[in-house]
């Protein structure tokens, strides 16, 4: 099989990195911003007109959540316009798979989110983020698309790596306390598009599936929980207040209600998904050893 990796130098990417060589029946194509620019048709058409690609992972995007307020043609360039070109120029012979974001729901149901709920995207990124998955699926309608939300990885910037250099550094942390959600381990995420890639290859009836697909890891927390457990896990004393989002006031809107639903992905295609807690402990022992 050959698989095109978009945003290589992401969390996702990294991590899909990071677990390529025990697929030995893959041969990975890892492309960051220089080699396959998101931003630009020419290099998208280039880069995927006439491929042979079996499957494209496209975990490139604009993720800059409150920059996106005011950089609104890179942000659309990147999380919209580019899915248009991706579905223009992939080969029908080439399964697209998109990442995207709790972020286009923007509701609050009071129960996991599913993929069937109306979205109401709120912000610049959210918005870019759903007018991408509909970019695509216009013009590609057999692609999959996964939703997943509050992500972190041993990789980059994020959340947990945030907290544990400032918990080390702090008595004491104010901490979001009313969004609602649960975290994913992109490690885990990465494992869940390899499985999904694998049983769709040994069984062609599942190369019949797309549509959207939500992923995350198990349970309910919030921010501020969140905190604690990376502090009780990483034997770190540093005590967690609590704010709310309007008293955060951050450029962009944020979804107080991040839960997926996860039954449809562990239906289709018998997923296990771990308790988010057990995924941040395997995140801080992949820290402790680089």
């Amino acid at each position: 099989m050959k698989i095109l990796v978009s945003g290589s130098t992401g969390q996702l990417g990294q991590e899909l990195q990071a677990i390529a060589s025990k697929y030995k029946q893959c041969n990975f194509d890892f492309r960051d911003r220089r080699g396959l620019d998101l931003s630009s048709k020419t290099a998208i058409t280039n880069t995927l007109r006439n491929s042979d690609y079996d499957y494209f992972i496209n975990a490139g995007a604009y993720t800059a959540v409150d920059h996106a307020e005011t950089d609104h043609k890179k942000a659309f360039s990147v999380n919209s316009r580019a899915l248009q070109h991706i579905g223009k120029s992939a080969p029908t012979t080439t399964k697209v798979l998109h990442i995207s974001s709790d972020y286009v729901y923007h509701i609050d149901p009071k129960r996991p989110l599913k993929e069937t709920d109306k979205t109401q995207p709120k912000g610049i990124y959210a918005q870019s983020k759903r007018e991408g998955e509909l970019n695509l699926l216009k013009q590609r309608p057999d692609s999959l698309i996964i939703r997943t939300s509050w992500v972190y990885s041993s990789f980059g910037n994020n959340f947990v790596k945030t907290m544990l250099r400032l918990g080390k550094s702090r008595d004491y942390l104010s901490i979001v306390s009313d969004q609602l959600g649960t975290p994913t381990y992109a490690r885990d995420l990465a494992k869940v598009l390899m499985t999904m890639i694998t049983k769709m290859q040994k069984q062609p009836e599942l190369k019949a599936k797309c549509g959207y697909y939500n992923y995350s890891n198990l349970g309910l927390t919030d921010w501020s929980g969140f905190a604690k457990e990376i502090f009780k896990q990483a034997g770190i004393t540093c005590k967690v207040g609590y704010t709310t989002t309007a008293a955060y006031n951050a450029p962009a809107p944020r979804p107080l209600w991040s839960m997926l639903s996860k039954e449809k992905i562990q239906t289709d295609f018998h997923i296990d998904i771990a308790e988010w807690q057990k995924s941040l402990s395997n995140c801080l022992k992949e820290l402790n050893l680089r």
